[in-house]
């Protein structure tokens, strides 16, 4: 097993294909085949399956890119440490239900290395690909919540995935709406109060079960129902439509502006928010200083809230 052999598996996994691979690596098609089965053969494991539609990563294969990706990581680590004798390149990736305070988090994180070399990714994703994005290695870190709802079922995905749940701080449920929504003057709304506006939820692809949802009393019948896959339609779907969402009720008037309020939803549930990160490996130190800002601004904001009312 080589490094090389190791950028190859990486690389076929992200193009989808090997011919597209091919392409990017500029060596021929049954050159990169031939080291994969190579590899496949001397492993004694199955990588990739192949079929008509393509290729497509076995169980086992899964496990090892994600090994595969540590690996590479850490030579080039090494190579920038010793061999061009540069500055460290930082790397960190996170995937994130959309919320506000996971964006000002990173922007912190961004501007404390803003000096250094670095390669950062942050992923508003649906919540199964947030743990898929972890179990795979493709994100360090997962952010995403639970409730008395989903709480069984969405902590068993986790830990069969072989990740675990660090919670961060719970919230009581708020509701965003626009400042010219009949409801923004109001102290609390309940869900009948919000029946005659449009409800807008996040997309969640082929895994849209209630239990993936992003939005707390997903169960709830709407008559008015708008999904979205992005934080900046919903927010501008709130001030066109008059429609809401529920969230945690954390606001940031850096990335959204002022034109949103959020009010407090009465209601029996709860957001516990935290992050999922592999059972079998520490943070990288990165991570860790990521974690730190996103809980000085969790902090930051709880004391700012508490203050003005």
């Amino acid at each position: 097993m080589t490094l090389q052999q190791l950028k190859y598996i990486i690389s076929i996994a992200e193009c989808g294909s090997i011919s597209s691979a091919a392409q990017r690596l500029l060596i021929t098609q049954p050159t990169l085949s031939k080291s994969v089965s190579d590899l496949e053969k001397e492993l004694g494991i199955t990588i990739f399956f192949r079929n008509s539609r393509g290729i497509f990563l076995s169980d086992e294969g899964t496990e090892f890119l994600s090994y595969a990706r540590q690996v590479i990581e850490q030579s080039e680590l090494l190579e920038q440490r010793y061999k061009h004798r540069r500055d460290i390149r930082r790397v960190f990736s996170i995937s994130a239900q959309h919320y506000a305070f996971v964006v000002n988090a990173f922007v912190a994180l961004v501007r404390e290395y803003g000096e250094d070399r670095y390669e950062f990714t942050l992923r508003e994703s649906r919540t199964h690909d947030i743990i898929e994005d972890v179990r795979t290695s493709k994100s360090e870190l997962g952010v995403l919540f639970l409730s008395n709802f989903n709480r069984q079922v969405i902590l068993r995905i986790v830990h069969s995935a072989d990740l675990e749940f660090f919670p961060l701080f719970t919230a009581a449920p708020h509701v965003f709406v626009s400042r010219r929504n009949p409801l923004a003057a109001r102290q609390s709304v309940t869900l009948e109060d919000l029946r005659a506006f449009p409800r807008l939820t996040y997309e969640q692809g082929i895994k849209n079960s209630f239990y993936y949802s992003e939005e707390l009393h997903s169960t709830e019948d709407s008559p008015k129902s708008i999904i979205v896959t992005d934080r900046a339609t919903l927010f501008n779907l709130l001030i066109g439509l008059d429609g809401y969402t529920i969230s945690s009720g954390i606001l940031s008037s850096d990335l959204n502006g002022t034109d949103i309020v959020s009010i407090p939803l009465e209601s029996d549930e709860h957001m516990e928010i935290g992050y999922i990160s592999p059972t079998d490996r520490p943070l990288s130190p990165v991570s860790e200083r990521y974690l730190e800002h996103l809980k000085n601004y969790i902090a930051g904001y709880q004391s700012l809230s508490q203050n003005t009312i």
